[in-house]
């Protein structure tokens, strides 16, 4: 025989994928790639797979390779979902990075990167069958739930049967209705993301010229709701190019019906086109930035620093312009056809921001946040991946995104706490993460603050980083005055009424309204009262979940719980004693709104803090209302520190000093610094006529003497010797370990096996056991062991596999594998 007459196959080699799955596995599992799917899949792609014998998930490849795994039998893939990879092979690299430096499990990665809707749902779903259904009626009580929901819906999750029946009678109903046979079960995994469709109205081809349409015209002389529908159309598609079924029936004043019949009659047809979420903005473009003489010698020198190193830091005092250097910079990025991102620190900062960012980059410009609606943000998602977004602002969870040629990240507010991620995992450091992430992409990064981290300003002095610095405000305005107050003077005054402000600031607000400017008192605990004590026994409420006592809300009338979300009503007796007589000590944003109000009754008050800020637009109206001089006063918590930027404020009251200095850690005079420093720098921006009053017991710290100057060198010297003494960062790194059980005993236990098997690794300096400042929450006992390490990476590997082990050997123990153990590197 000829070997012409056989058709010679191609060899495919065996072919493996490592893939990320969504969940807290320790390592990646190995999937066989069946031949027909080996020319399709690439990394990044996700794809459908089994664990065990029923579960169904879609996980990421994160790599293709031909080592088959010996430890155990290898499945296939069983389908492929995306024609192109959802996250780059940059993205798979700075993952792999975050869990690995942060000890986070690499599913623990996904969840955090991945938006909601391209984690695919994988959950069974019953669907109803109704050609079987046999009239059958005598239902148990729940099965008859269940039908009623399912014959509504036809098909339902498994969870929500759950929700429906309870979890003691899932096993029972799921066999009632399987009996008999009005379920079917359907197992495949089905895409939670869908996009948003529009009708659209189309007139036929016949109709666009002029004659026919005339002609037309005359045939529905008698159908006038009809010629309405014609000639609305007619307008519509000449100014917009396409014509919306809803704009179209508003338009005319007509009726579905109406639109049906010339669909009849094939005058038009009615197609659902995919349309875009986030509709663009008609925004007028500035194109040129301006600066001044002291702008432009610092925006040299950030230039000359970055051609010879990867990060700048840049210095400016707050309302010195830093915004006009971070837009050029960004603009020169974009004019190499590169992306940019911008992180700012929280949600907050954004509304005010992104305002002035879209007068200079329009539509190029993409704002990522957790207000968005999960559909928004994959459209966002993918406007990113395609590069219609040049410029990216948001939170860390920016970071995420699946950027092509990232050219430039700017970290504004580097100091700023909000950039640590707490729980849950992974637990990384934007700041951090960031600056390796630019390295992947071999692009430049800027840190910008007023009053930068210990660690960065460290860094300059060890000629890690690039510098520059903006000393001045912008076009030279004066840096506002401050004062330091004892609220001795309050302290009779709370027994007869209000007593919250000095009579000092209560003067000080009077002539600020007076000359019709601003207003912002900060206190750092939201709330009416921290907390409600007992006169004659001293009891405190306190929340039966968590170790902290329970804060008065008068919004709600009820104590709450800022842990654990728990509410409970409020105490007019004591259960301790009987006594009715009950105070409430300390004061929170609300108790301070509420003073303010009386004392200044003609004043427009608003408050800013978590619970007055939680719906979607809450921030831009409040900003809005600041702008146009709708507020006179404002009261808030920290989020008024974030950048806030407003020309009429004049005075700013800080009201509590002494508790923002009084929290045990070891960060605590470098936080307090920054916090005054950063709430000082929103008054007299405008005019240099701002004026600070700051409350405190303690009129002699050194911390609040260097608030008081401005001066930020002084207070680095002063404080980089002490953490150097004391062996604290940047002198070295630190790992929090946190063990939680709901029984105290046993997460003792767990602590003390850890911290014995510490004891045996160099160079490393354990403290702890013992219990965790807030030491329960949710019912749950928390110990924390802290570790010092040595900065070196490569010291640093061997302590974090020595962690991983002991950590699986105190969960392997008997009686222990229901403590929950958490590592938190360099936790803030």
């Amino acid at each position: 025989m000829s070997a012409g007459r056989f058709k010679v196959l191609p060899y495919f080699a065996p072919m493996f994928a490592d893939i990320i799955l969504p969940l807290n596995l320790p390592q990646l599992l190995t999937y066989g790639v069946p031949i027909e799917m080996q020319e399709l899949l690439k990394p990044g792609m996700r794809v459908e797979v089994a664990l065990g014998k029923n579960k169904q998930y879609s996980g990421i490849v994160e790599r293709l390779h031909n080592d088959k795994p010996e430890a155990y039998m290898v499945k296939p893939i069983r389908n492929i979902i995306d024609e192109a990879p959802v996250a780059n092979e940059k993205q798979l690299k700075f993952w792999r990075w975050i869990g690995e430096y942060y000890m986070s499990a690499p599913g623990e990665v996904m969840q955090a990167a991945l938006p909601a809707h391209l984690k695919l749902m994988g959950e069974t779903r019953l669907q109803w069958v109704a050609e079987n259904d046999k009239g059958y009626t005598d239902w148990s009580n729940e099965a008859y739930l269940a039908v009623e929901a399912l014959q509504i819906k036809q098909a339902i999750t498994i969870s929500e049967l759950r929700e429906i029946v309870g979890y003691r009678q899932l096993a029972a109903v799921l066999n009632e209705l399987l009996e008999h046979e009005v379920i079917r079960i359907n197992d495949e995994l089905e895409q939670s993301y869908k996009p948003r469709k529009e009708r659209i109205v189309v007139i036929a081809e016949v109709y666009k010229e002029e004659q026919a349409l005339m002609h037309l015209f005359d045939r529905l002389a008698r159908a006038p709701k009809q010629l309405e529908l014609i000639m609305a159309y007619t307008e519509l598609n000449i100014k917009k190019g396409y014509v919306r079924q809803v704009d179209l029936l508003d338009r005319a004043r007509a009726t579905a019906s109406h639109l049906k019949a010339l669909v009849d009659k094939d005058v038009f047809s009615i197609k659902e086109l995919e349309i875009d979420r986030l509709p663009a903005k008609d925004i007028p473009i500035t194109k040129e930035v301006a600066f001044t003489p002291v702008q432009q010698v610092a925006y040299d020198e950030l230039n000359k620093g970055l051609a010879t190193k990867n990060v700048a830091l840049l210095q400016g005092v707050t309302g010195s312009g830093k915004t006009l250097l971070y837009i050029n910079k960004i603009q020169e990025c974009i004019n190499q056809g590169k992306q940019a991102l911008l992180l700012l620190p929280e949600i907050a900062v954004t509304t005010q921001l992104v305002s002035r960012l879209l007068a200079y980059f329009g539509d190029s410009l993409g704002v990522y946040h957790s207000h968005f609606s999960n559909n928004e943000r994959v459209e966002i998602w993918e406007k990113v991946r395609k590069g219609t977004y040049k410029v990216v602002v948001g939170p860390r969870s920016a970071l995420w995104l699946p950027y092509n040629t990232l050219g430039i990240v700017i970290i504004d507010e580097e100091h700023d706490g909000s950039y640590k991620q707490r729980d849950p995992a992974p637990r990384f450091h934007a700041r951090d993460a960031a600056i390796y992430l630019a390295a992947l992409y071999e692009s430049k990064v800027i840190l910008g603050s007023a009053t930068p981290s210990l660690e960065s300003l460290y860094n300059v002095q060890q000629g890690k980083y690039a510098y520059a610095a903006l000393k001045d405000r912008y076009l030279g305005v004066k840096m506002p005055v401050i004062e330091l107050v004892s609220p001795r003077s309050t302290d009779p005054a709370k027994t007869k009424g209000p007593g919250i402000l000095t009579p000092q600031l209560q003067q000080a607000i009077l002539e600020a309204l007076a000359h019709k400017k601003q207003v912002i008192l900060f206190q750092n605990r939201r709330g009416y009262s921290p907390f409600q004590q007992c006169t004659v026994c001293g009891w405190v409420a306190q929340c039966t979940n968590c170790a902290v006592s329970l804060t008065y809300h008068k919004s709600t009338g009820k104590l709450h719980c800022h842990y654990c979300g728990l509410k409970a009503a409020l105490t007019h007796a004591c259960p301790s004693c009987g006594s009715s007589s009950m105070s409430s000590k300390s004061f929170g944003t609300e108790k301070i709104e509420e003073e303010v109000q009386q004392l200044f009754p003609k004043a427009r008050v608003a408050r800013m803090d978590v619970d007055s800020m939680r719906k979607k637009n809450s921030m831009a109206e409040l900003f809005e209302n600041l702008q146009k001089h709708k507020v006179d006063i404002l009261v808030g918590t920290q989020m008024v520190v974030k950048g806030l930027d407003f020309a009429s404020v004049s005075l700013v009251g800080i009201l509590s000093a002494d508790s923002i200095l009084s929290f045990p850690d070891f960060r605590v005079n470098e936080r307090a610094f920054q916090l005054m420093e950063q709430v000082s720098g929103r008054a007299g921006r405008a005019d240099g006529e701002g004026r600070v009053l700051i409350q405190t017991y303690n009129l002699q710290h050194p911390t609040l003497q260097w608030v008081k100057e401005h001066n930020v060198s002084a207070f680095y010297r002063s404080e980089i010797k002490f953490r150097e003494l004391f062996a604290y960062p940047p002198f070295t790194r630190l790992i929090k370990i946190i063990f939680r059980h709901k029984d105290e005993a046993k997460a003792m236990a767990a602590a003390g096996l850890m911290a014995q098997g510490l004891l045996t690794i160099p160079h490393v300096t354990v403290q702890g056991p013992g219990p965790a400042v807030v030491a329960r929450i949710r019912d749950q006992y928390i110990q924390e062991i802290w570790m010092k390490c040595p900065k070196d990476n490569k010291q640093m590997e061997p302590v974090k596999e020595f962690l991983k082990t002991q950590k699986q050997y105190i969960l392997n123990q008997r009686g222990y594998s229901n403590v929950h153990i958490v590592f938190d590197v360099d936790p803030a």
